[in-house]
């Protein structure tokens, strides 16, 4: 991946900062800026996110520029009272907002949107059911029972770009439920490195078995917690046989094929795995 290549939602600019200095943050967040959210969803008015002036609700820290970033979730409310509570015209997906915000804004949305998914799910512990409750400007949780410590949790997923072993052609499929082709994807698994979890998922799903497996890129893809590591890898064969469960239908398609199919998703790590193939040919 070229060095001058950042992807969408990375490349955050923000000093994660003194998350355990607890009047420097008292100070930050008097003067600071404190995103609201609903149930994953940034509250915004004229199209813009909202930033409340202040909050006696948790608040986990984001980082700092000029002053300290915050955000807050109002989940506890229905939809209308966070609006109101906030001073919002809607909550909206920060993918929806993706085009009319700046690289830094998506960046800090998306991690602002992690973070509060986890927390709002890490109430209680896993190891006995006790209550947890915020440490560390909220990159930690724990139980109030027990005291075992929860910290954020992420979950890795590979994302492939494969080649037919002419290299002139290029594996889509469709997922259960879509209408379009992408790229095939998956979960690193326990146990797996990250190129066999490109290989099993391939195996799986489409029936391909694939050689040459390099690494291209990585995103950070809070949506909720994910991590995307992009790879290409080179198929053995033009062997394809579909799972019909995750999918429903996989075959190759030429460069002027996938040029006709659009742009797909301009956000996300596949269309850099897509365009940089097209660019080769």
């Amino acid at each position: 991946m070229p060095s001058d290549v950042t992807l969408p939602y990375n490349g955050l600019t923000l000093d994660r900062g003194p998350r355990t200095d607890a009047d420097w943050l008292a100070g930050a967040l008097d003067d600071g800026q404190i995103l609201a959210f609903w149930q994953d969803r940034c509250l915004v008015a004229g199209g813009r996110p909202v930033s409340l002036p202040h909050t006696d609700r948790e608040v986990v820290f984001l980082g700092a520029a000029q002053a300290g970033v915050f955000a807050t979730d109002l989940s506890d409310l229905d939809a209308e009272a966070a609006v109101r509570e906030a001073g919002a015209d809607a909550a909206v997906d920060i993918r929806g907002l993706f085009g009319d915000l700046d690289r830094q804004e998506a960046a800090t949305l998306a991690y602002a949107r992690g973070m509060l998914h986890w927390a709002r799910n890490q109430r209680f512990c896993g190891a006995c059911g006790g209550r947890t409750a915020a440490e560390q400007a909220g990159h930690l949780r724990r139980c109030q029972d027990c005291a075992k410590l929860h910290f954020p949790r992420i979950e890795p997923a590979v994302i492939m770009l494969v080649e037919s072993p002419d290299r002139r052609r290029c594996l889509l499929a469709k997922h259960r439920g879509a209408t379009s082709y992408s790229t095939l994807a998956g979960f690193v698994e326990i146990g797996e490195s990250l190129e066999d979890a490109v290989r099993r998922e391939l195996n799986e799903e489409a029936g391909v078995r694939v050689r040459d497996v390099g690494y291209q890129a990585s995103q950070a893809w809070p949506f909720p917690s994910g991590l995307m590591i992009g790879f290409r890898a080179l198929a053995a064969t033009d062997d394809v046989t579909v799972d019909h469960d995750e999918l429903t239908e996989a075959r190759w398609f030429t460069r002027d094929e996938v040029r006709a199919l659009g742009d797909g998703r301009p956000d996300s790590i596949e269309s850099y795995l897509v365009e940089t193939w097209l660019g080769e040919g």
